[in-house]
Order: C-alpha cells, then sequence, then structure tokens
C-alpha cells in the first residue's frame, strides 16, 4: 500500500510540475489603489492555494479544540460512572467423592 501510496505522489507531482511548466507565462493581478503584482500564473495559483489552506486550518481550530475538550470530559465521566472491579474468590469446589457399598 506504501508503494501504491508513493506512486500517487509522484503522478500528482509530475501532473502539477507539467501545469507549471505550461503555465510559466508572467500574468498581472491587479489589486486595489492601483498596486499589481506580475508573477508566474503558477506562482500566483500557489500562493493563493497555500494562503486558502492556511485560512482554512485556522477556521478548524476552534471546533478542534472544542472537540478535545469534549473528549477530557467524556473520558472523566466515564472513569466516574466505571464501577471498580469487583474482586471475586472463588472457593475450591468440593467434588463428593463415591462412596463404595460395601
Amino acid at each position: 500500500m506504501r508503494y501504491v501510496y508513493g506512486l500517487i505522489k509522484l503522478l500528482v507531482f509530475i501532473v502539477l510540475l507539467g501545469f507549471a511548466m505550461h503555465n510559466a507565462d508572467t500574468v498581472s493581478l491587479q489589486f486595489f489603489l492601483g498596486y499589481s503584482w506580475e508573477a508566474p500564473l503558477s506562482m500566483i495559483l500557489f500562493v493563493f492555494f497555500a494562503a486558502g489552506a492556511v485560512f482554512a486550518f485556522l477556521a478548524m481550530l476552534g471546533q478542534v479544540f472544542r472537540l478535545r475538550r469534549e473528549v477530557v470530559a467524556l473520558r472523566k465521566e466515564l472513569r466516574v460512572r466505571t464501577p471498580a472491579p469487583v474482586e471475586v474468590v472463588s472457593e475450591p469446589l468440593m467434588v463428593e467423592q463415591p462412596r463404595d457399598a460395601l
């Protein structure tokens, strides 16, 4: 399975490298107030993809911390509700021996 995963990663890398090579033309990105940025299209796409990933990670952090607190509370509740193990003392079984009919 590890080899399949490595092969998929290599395939994705080759496709993205080919995309970057075919879109190496310089484009101009116009901002407000007359600012502009000129860079290759693949670089601009990568920067905005990375910024989106960072924003998604930051948006997810609140929920992750809330769920971690909930897990801690539920584990604490489980420890309280779980009864202590009962120690079972087993006595040896007394088996009655057959009596001889003499």
